[in-house]
């Protein structure tokens, strides 16, 4: 007899976006981003942290003070990441995402194809940018799966004694 009680593909691929997550080296925010074709393979993956060649311990991790001096012109989001290190053409395929796509991610996402975002939190929700996104892929015919668990991924990054 088979087992029965196995992850759900949301909550599989959700675990792979969360596995991504933990290689960010953000002391702030970790997300992670999985992207599957419609043979359910996955054809993408990524987490938010700076582009290739510039070091994490040269560019700044902080969120508040002067532009230049904050993560925010530097970091790479993790949906851009998942697309950007895709195998494949991204026409039909959908993303997992454990934090909702900002707008910058939201048109990278419409544009590479992807006609679905699977995401767990929206906190974000309600201010302009995610307001422009939910708007962008509502008019591009993006759809939108919010999954009512969270799915957590633990892991040692230390071995044991």
């Amino acid at each position: 007899m088979k087992r029965n009680n196995v992850l759900s593909w949301d909550a599989y691929f959700m675990s792979m976006a969360h596995l991504s997550a933990l290689r960010s080296k953000d002391p702030n925010t970790q997300v992670g981003a999985c992207i599957v074709n419609s043979d359910k393979r996955v054809v993408g993956l990524g987490y938010n942290g700076f582009p290739r060649g510039c070091s994490d311990d040269e560019y700044p991790w902080e969120r508040d003070g002067e532009y230049l001096g904050t993560k925010y012109p530097y970091v790479v989001h993790a949906e851009l990441n998942a697309i950007l290190n895709s195998i494949q053409d991204l026409k039909g395929c959908t993303i997992y995402v454990s934090l909702f796509p900002c707008n910058e991610c939201a048109k990278a996402i419409i544009q590479s194809g992807i006609r679905c975002v699977v995401y767990e939190s929206d906190k974000y929700d309600g201010i302009p940018s995610n307001a422009a996104s939910k708007k962008m892929f509502r008019d591009a015919g993006v759809e939108l799966v919010q999954l009512t668990y969270k799915v957590h991924v633990q892991a040692d990054v230390e071995p044991q004694p």
